[in-house]
């Protein structure tokens, strides 16, 4: 691989991009806030990226203090990447990034790949935006199955599949509620409200999404 080029610029914002501008880099980010991961799980849910890249990209990513690399114990005995905090603290950016960029999300193109995890991030942001409280959701969607911490200030914010603890709430959305919510065109106690997310579950949050 070539050499990461850098901005040289005594800036926040050019020294950021630095870290983390280039391609794939924020996107490992958004697989990684998942909880630590494999190298071919990570490989599996970025089609597209070519395993030097992504290999690079872990490696600087390590470099730089974003990610570490540990070993599990046996019966796994695999290497998992994991975020560090300051690679946690890139979480209100993708919050940001993905704000900013709903809009774009109006068409699904044919060549879109698509993972229902993806909808995990704008869907904590719709979720935090309800004030509905902290807890953990697990999301029924048409793509598949994923669990959300709402509100979590360490370790994973979601997760694949089932929730492995017990749930505050459970969500099921067909996937132009799930869109629609994601873009934030429609709020998501306006789209329960509607009929259009079933909410099932005791905890706080669930009430309070029902209310």
């Amino acid at each position: 691989m070539p050499p990461r080029r850098r901005y040289d610029q005594y800036c926040s914002a050019a020294r950021a991009l630095d870290l983390v501008g280039d391609r794939w880099t924020l996107l490992i980010v958004r697989e990684l806030l998942a909880g630590p991961r494999r190298y071919t799980d990570l490989h599996a849910d970025l089609p597209g990226v070519s395993t030097d890249v992504l290999a690079s990209r872990l490696k600087d990513m390590e470099r730089d203090g974003l990610t570490a690399r540990r070993r599990l114990p046996p019966p796994g005995a695999a290497y998992v990447y994991e975020l560090t905090e300051r690679g946690r603290d890139l979480l209100p950016v993708l919050h940001a990034l993905g704000e900013w960029g709903s809009p774009e999300l109006a068409e699904l193109r044919p060549t879109d790949a698509v993972r229902a995890h993806w909808s995990a991030l704008p869907l904590l942001a719709a979720l935090g935006a309800a004030g509905a409280g902290a807890g953990v959701v697990e999301v029924s969607a048409e793509e598949g199955e994923f669990h959300l911490y709402v509100g979590a200030e360490d370790g994973p914010v979601y997760g694949h599949g089932p929730a492995p603890v017990a749930v505050d709430a459970r969500l099921v959305m067909d996937a132009a509620t799930c869109a629609e919510v994601c873009r934030g065109e429609v709020g998501i106690a306006d789209a329960v409200r509607a009929g259009r997310v079933t909410v099932t579950g005791d905890g706080a949050l669930a009430k309070a999404l029902r209310e």
